[in-house]
């Protein structure tokens, strides 16, 4: 019983990670896509295109599902934020399911 309970206490802190650093990854991204918005450039380097498209193609398939119901607000795009506060509910919800 102690071995199992070892394991789902493994696993449930593996996922935590992933949400963290998935919830990383969307702030990395937001933080980027707002620089290029207000006009900034970073020098084309093929390490930088590669992490700015790894950014992209990571958030983006989970962020078009809340842009699609949540309008911008004039130049606030909220749908990030409220992505990651679910992905958060969510991930606990799962998290605390694996711990039993």
């Amino acid at each position: 019983m102690l071995i199992l309970a070892t394991t789902r206490e493994s696993v449930a802190n593996f996922v935590e990670a992933l949400l963290l650093v998935y919830t990383i990854i969307i702030i990395a991204y937001i933080f980027t896509s707002m620089y290029f918005n207000v006009g900034g450039r970073i020098p084309y380097s093929r390490w930088s295109r590669s992490v700015l498209d790894f950014l992209r193609d990571v958030s983006e398939p989970y962020l078009s599902i809340f842009r699609r119901f949540i309008p911008p607000f004039g130049p606030l795009d909220l749908s990030p934020m409220i992505a990651i506060i679910l992905l958060w509910v969510v991930g606990d919800i799962v998290v605390q399911l694996i711990r039993g």
